[in-house]
């Protein structure tokens, strides 16, 4: 019976620990750079719009750009491919490091909510719509 005690504290103690060291917080751009220091280091899948232009390297998948939300602007850097959406003004969604220098990203999500928003102000409809 001490065994399982002892087994089961143990595993339960592992759990959290791995649970907690690979928790990823999402946060607005805002939220995140109205106190930047409690963010450094940590994971973050963070939230705005690219603002600016997206500046790429030439013959290299690196690319730099600012991320906003409100008046609060990030500087951010990804290398790998972006999703065709990706432009000045996309809604995004990060999931990297925040660090003194800027976000450091390790993947991007770019949503494009006109795509499913009709174009004659009628609402949709399920299958067959926009």
């Amino acid at each position: 019976m001490i065994s399982v005690v002892v087994l089961t504290s143990a595993f339960s103690a592992l759990f959290f620990a791995m649970a907690q060291k690979d928790a990823q917080f999402y946060k607005h751009v805002d939220e995140v750079m109205a106190n930047p220091n409690q963010w450094y280091g940590r994971s973050v899948q963070l939230h705005g719009f690219v603002e600016g232009t997206v500046m790429r390297r030439p013959d290299t998948l690196d690319y730099r750009f600012n991320i906003k939300k409100g008046t609060a602007v990030v500087p951010a850097v990804y290398t790998g491919i972006v999703p065709d959406t990706f432009k000045t003004g996309s809604e995004v969604v990060l999931t990297g490091r925040l660090e003194p220098d800027g976000f450091h990203a390790e993947s991007i999500m770019a949503k494009c909510p006109s795509k499913y928003q009709p174009t004659d102000g009628s609402p949709t409809t399920g299958a067959g719509g926009h």
